[in-house]
């Protein structure tokens, strides 16, 4: 990966760049993180023409490193005003790489209402109008551009809530089987992709695993190895593929940590019939997947494939989605469920943000809890614009603030995820502090509060929350650099050679004699960049803190409150 592709859409002029010096050991979360930093002024609107987007596949992706296709997006974010990287799987990333790019930048505006398409190919890079792809949904825009530009292209897209400059919309990519459904999902970089006019990027790249690697042999054997330890491992080798993500929906249910009826419970007592067993048995006995990869060389296959009795087809719904149209809003029937979750990705929005969104329109007597089909008809509105349709778009702090409702349970903007921090704290440190607004993939402490996977800290107990969250966002910011799946982690954290095989990946790829300790380097620096943004953006420590109903109010079957709060200013001390 030596060329950097620089696309202006205010000019259409394509330049294909060397890579610079400072640029040449960055990757994925790095790279796009250093690139906002470097060429992206702080107090900027995110929808205006001083934004840049800029995607880049991760260090080790177009490799056969196992599980290695995530692809970064990274900008400053409509949604929460910090900067933002946002990754997804597809197979979008592995193709960029095998066409040489380490990063692809989207700068200026086209004129307001057009929209265009970027096609990537060995011969070369094409700006042209979108045509008739302006206004579909993410189904029919991936479907289109395999029929014009072939079967196995990579597409990167955004749906009509993107083309509309929604704050909750994502990105997204497609799978190897065409499935327009692998999202950079969170903080409304599809807005910023729709503000610059760019409807979708076509990737073609005859290989996938052929970037090139200095020991081959070496990275064979590495790559191997890593494989094996990641199958070895009870959940990425067991669980994941069995069940998918969703096969924390029963655990963590039964933990009391399941955020019910708008963050009111820990439990939901029919979590069960949207669980990830239940998703797998109704998808075999309807000729769908229980699991699948989302892109080659994925080892772990947590995604699905879901067919709908309206054959419609959802691939895949994640634990997160399911808990966000399900035990969020106490919904409990599967297909409705997976009918907000079709939706989200054809209209292109955050599945956390417009789950976390409907509960608060819930909380306001919009809609009713527990009524399914009055959720996907709202969901519906977004299609057309329409005034709640634009509410649910704008994401879930602007939904509380026109209904005038408090509790609404999201950090600098962005919707917390499916672990209350009342009773999984190690989270609740990471939602708080994160650099992105609330996000459970920044640090993970999930593994530790409730999994007990890299040891084990009490998860109502404040004690040890603030080293488990920072080691973890510190480790999360290496991985999202090298375009490893965050799923990784589980058996890097319980097996001492998991990080010495993906360091020694990185070595024979690049001939480098890096140490872990320089991952460990790599993520703090990611980190410091994404902090020294926002606070030019204005962020203070006084942003790093959870909604107070988390503090005031009990979360039963614990009945604990979140108590951290001063200590929340120490995460970042390295």
């Amino acid at each position: 990966m030596d060329k950097i592709l620089r696309i202006n859409m205010t000019t259409q002029e394509v330049k294909v760049e060397p890579v610079p010096g400072k640029y040449a050991a960055l990757g994925g979360r790095a790279l796009t993180s250093q690139f906002v930093l470097d060429e992206v002024e702080p107090t900027c609107d995110p929808l205006g023409p001083f934004n840049k987007l800029i995607y880049a596949p991760g260090l080790l992706s177009g490799t056969s490193a196992p599980s290695s296709g995530r692809l970064s997006v990274g900008g400053k974010s409509p949604l929460t005003g910090t900067i933002k990287e946002s990754n997804a799987g597809g197979i979008s990333s592995q193709k960029l790489a095998n066409l040489g790019y380490k990063a692809v930048i989207v700068e200026g505006q086209a004129p307001k209402g057009e929209f265009y398409l970027i096609s990537i190919t060995p011969a070369g890079v094409k700006l042209e109008p979108a045509g008739d792809l302006t206004g579909k949904g993410g189904y029919d825009t991936v479907a289109l551009c395999r029929e014009k530009f072939g079967q196995k292209v990579g597409v990167i897209f955004i749906g009509p809530a993107g083309e509309m400059l929604m704050a909750n919309a994502g990105v997204g990519t497609n799978d190897g089987e065409g499935n327009a459904s692998r999202y950079a999902g969170r903080g409304g970089l599809g807005a910023v992709m729709g503000s610059k006019g760019l409807k979708a990027i076509i990737i073609d790249s005859p290989t996938t695993f052929d970037v090139p690697v200095k020991d081959p042999e070496r990275f064979k054997a590495a790559a191997r190895k890593f494989a094996k330890i990641l199958l070895d491992h009870p959940v990425c080798g067991s669980g994941l593929p069995s069940y998918g993500t969703n096969v924390l929906m029963n655990i963590i249910n039964e933990a009391g940590t399941l955020p019910t009826r708008n963050f009111r419970f820990g439990r939901f007592d029919k979590a069960s019939e949207v669980s990830g067993e239940k998703l797998a048995e109704v998808a075999v006995a309807r000729g769908g997947k229980a699991t699948h990869a989302c892109h080659p060389g994925c080892v772990m296959r947590c995604s699905n494939v879901y067919p709908m009795p309206n054959g419609k087809v959802c691939a895949p719904i994640e634990y997160e989605s399911a808990w966000g149209f399900g035990p969020n809003l106490e919904v409990s029937d599967l297909d409705d469920v997976a009918m907000m979750n079709w939706l989200c990705n054809d209209i292109g929005l955050d599945t956390i943000d417009a789950g976390a969104t409907l509960g608060v329109l819930m909380e306001a007597g919009v809609i009713p809890f527990g009524d399914g089909k009055a959720a996907i008809k709202a969901l519906e509105e977004v299609y057309t614009g329409s005034p709640l349709g634009r509410i649910i778009g704008s994401g879930t702090t602007f939904a509380g603030k026109l209904y005038g409702v408090t509790r609404v349970p999201t950090v600098k903007g962005q919707a917390i995820p499916a672990y209350d921090p009342r009773s999984c704290r190690g989270n609740g440190v990471t939602y708080a502090t994160t650099t992105m607004g609330a996000d459970h993939t920044a640090g993970y402490a999930v593994t530790a509060n409730i999994l007990k996977v890299g040891g084990f800290v009490e998860p109502t107990s404040d004690q040890g929350q603030i080293e488990l969250s920072r080691n973890l966002q510190i480790a999360t910011a290496a991985v999202d650099s090298t375009g490893l799946c965050l799923f990784i982690a589980f058996a890097v954290l319980d097996n001492p050679e998991g990080l010495p095989t993906v360091v020694e990946m990185l070595n024979a790829m690049y001939g480098t004699s890096l140490t872990t300790d320089d991952v460990v380097a790599l993520g703090q620096s990611v980190l410091k960049n994404e902090r020294a943004f926002n606070a030019k953006a204005g962020f203070t420590k006084a942003d790093d803190r959870l909604p107070e109903f988390f503090y005031n109010e009990e979360l039963a079957p614990h009945n604990t409150k979140f108590a951290l709060r001063d200590e929340l200013d120490e995460v970042f001390n390295f």
